[in-house]
């Protein structure tokens, strides 16, 4: 056992001995590996940069460095700018030589990393954070521990002191982790909350060229803020134009609607125009029958008058006749073909005073007549009406339309059911003036015979034959009259309700023209509408269009974000954050450990 430990004990010493000979050869052979590799040039295919940057709870900037990340093609010497207050390498323990903004080092990885640090080198964006607790404005600093309505206003705007290429180009993604021990009632009206295991995370977006103001709100106990999060990144995802045949199609159909609707309203507006015209030929034609009826009416008291005169002559006539029969002389016998002669002549007036009324109330029921044979007959479908009510049309408009278009109708429907009654009232006076006409011969006759027959005629026969015949003459005159009055009864109502329906007419004749109004008013508003939706489609796509051009940064060029005389930026990106709002956690004593031994302790325990 003892002569073992000799010969490893032997062993040992000999190493030591060779030892410091190893090292230095090895020593100086990096050495002059060293410098033949400082003295090359390297070259690199992308450099990333990542910004990292801390902003107090209000959203001032307090600290910058950027992780500044090179792929290697060929080692050696590369040199990079910024103006860094210092640098750092990440990568391994060789130092970086800075000159001014020209930081230059030998990388012999694929993957080289190094820290610049950045003092007064201000964000591309101005970044406001605000608080109110139960509606008064706080200091971050005067909210820890604090219980209430919490509402967390969030800005951001362009820093004007900045170029504009990451303002344009980059997306800002916001978050705000809520514990959910502290946070209740959280809201978000533009961002969107999500669930982080059990706390919550809330999320809003900013897009590139905007300046946003977003609101978080919620109930707080003891209050406590982790660090709101901010990542810029450019927006450099393609977006690929939307399918929008269905869409176009759906555009198309409207806009052939609209123009359709439009024809339909023009076609309206000339019915409407040719129903006005029509109202007002029949108002026109209105008044003169109601003139005419009016006159009629007026006439009827005269008319009366000497039928009543004609009917008591010809009664006192026949009563004087059946009285004196053989006491009437020569002289009384003339006095009575004088008699019959003006009766027969007033019965004339009277005939030809009919013969015109009823020329007059020709005229006036053909005015009446053409008035309303020029309203259209209905054509209007329901399916129309209901389009013009779903079209951008005044519906007050349509709605006088509708019930202009069906009065008209009405006025229409009900003259042809009355019709007939003033078919009837021309051949009335027909009738009336041939029993005039009639009566007035007889008596002429009867005139005539006692004027030829005086001398010869046995007076006694003669007046047994006049009695009769004027006893006949005077029943049956009765029976006109009596007709005659009936029958103007019937003209003075009729005068009277014509009146009422007159001044309908003149109101319907209003409403027409109104309603031509309207309907041009209506024909304008759909043409401005079919103007406005036949390029719709085209319009939908070129906004289309213009926001994809608006969003889509497919086409940006990454720039450095530290120096314009760095080459072969591949990405930059920025990582933001606040100071938490934190309660300061008490620090636990470590236990002491052991002092690492070195080699030497190392290699003597081997020997214990």
């Amino acid at each position: 056992m003892r002569t073992r430990f000799t010969r490893v004990l032997a062993a040992f010493l000999a190493f030591l001995l060779v030892l410091p000979t190893v090292l230095v050869s090895a020593e100086k052979n990096g050495a002059s590996q060293e410098s033949d590799n400082t003295s090359a040039k390297g070259s690199y295919s992308t450099k990333n940069e990542v910004v990292y940057a801390t902003l107090n709870p209000a959203g001032d900037q307090k600290s910058m460095y950027v992780v500044n990340n090179f792929t290697m093609d060929e080692p050696g010497e590369i040199i990079d700018y910024g103006p860094y207050s210092s640098v750092e390498n990440l990568t391994n323990l060789k130092d970086i030589e800075q000159t001014d903004d020209r930081v230059a080092f030998t990388s012999e990885e694929e993957e080289f990393y190094y820290q610049g640090n950045l003092e007064d080198k201000p964000l591309p964006w101005d970044i406001n954070v605000s608080y109110q607790l139960d509606g008064e404005t706080v200091k971050p600093e005067e909210l820890l521990g604090q219980d209430g309505h919490l509402e967390i206003q969030i800005e951001t705007a362009q820093n004007e002191d900045v170029g504009d290429s990451f303002f344009n180009n980059y997306l800002l993604q916001i978050s705000l982790p809520m514990d959910t021990d502290i946070y209740e009632n959280i809201e978000a009206p533009d961002g969107m909350v999500a669930n982080a295991g059990k706390d919550r995370q809330v999320t809003f977006t900013v897009m590139p060229e905007k300046e946003e103001s977003f609101t978080v709100s919620a109930d707080a106990v003891d209050l406590e803020m982790e660090a709101i999060e901010i990542a810029a990144m450019p927006s450099v995802m393609s977006i690929d134009e939307p399918d929008t045949g269905e869409m176009k199609n759906e555009m198309t159909s409207l806009s052939d609607a609209t123009a359709d609707i439009h024809q339909g309203v023009g076609e309206l507006e000339s019915g409407v125009a040719e129903l006005n015209d029509g109202v007002k030929s029949l108002y026109d034609g209105s008044e003169q029958y109601r003139d005419g009826i009016i006159g009629l009416d007026n006439g009827s008291a005269e008319l009366l008058e000497g039928s009543e005169s004609i009917q008591a002559s010809l009664k006192q006539m026949s009563d004087s006749v059946s009285s004196g029969s053989s006491e009437m002389n020569t002289e009384e016998f003339q006095k009575l073909e004088d008699g019959l002669r003006q009766i027969a002549g007033g019965l004339e007036e009277t005939e030809t005073g009919l013969l015109e009324l009823k020329d007059q109330y020709a005229q006036a029921y053909q005015a009446l007549d053409e008035g309303i044979a020029s309203i259209p007959e209905a054509g209007i479908a329901e399916e129309d009406i209901q389009a013009l009510y779903q079209s951008d049309a005044d519906p007050e408009v349509i709605d006088q339309l509708v019930k202009t278009y069906e009065g008209a109708q009405t006025a229409k429907q009900t003259y042809a059911q009355v019709k007939e009654a003033f078919v009837a009232v021309e051949p009335t006076l027909d009738e009336v003036a041939g029993s005039l006409s009639e009566m007035s011969t007889n008596l002429t006759e009867m005139a005539d015979s006692l004027a030829s027959g005086l001398e010869n005629m046995d007076v006694d026969e003669s007046m047994t034959e006049l009695q009769e015949g004027l006893q006949t003459l005077s029943s049956s005159y009765g029976d006109f009259h009596a007709g005659l009055k009936e029958y103007t009864g019937g003209t003075a109502e009729l005068a009277t309700s014509y009146e009422e329906l007159h001044d309908g007419m003149a109101g319907l004749t209003d409403g027409t023209s109104e309603l031509e109004d309207g309907a041009a008013e209506l024909h304008d508003g759909t043409g401005e509408l079919a103007a406005s939706t036949s390029d719709l489609p085209d319009e939908m796509q070129k906004e289309i269009d213009e926001m994809m051009n608006e969003f889509d940064k497919s086409d940006f060029d990454p720039v450095s974000f530290v120096s314009e005389k760095n080459e072969k930026v591949d990405n930059v990106q920025f990582v933001i954050k606040t100071e938490s709002i934190k309660k300061d956690e008490v620090e636990q004593e470590e236990p002491e450990q052991e002092e690492e031994k070195g080699f030497w302790g190392r290699l003597l325990d081997l020997f214990r």
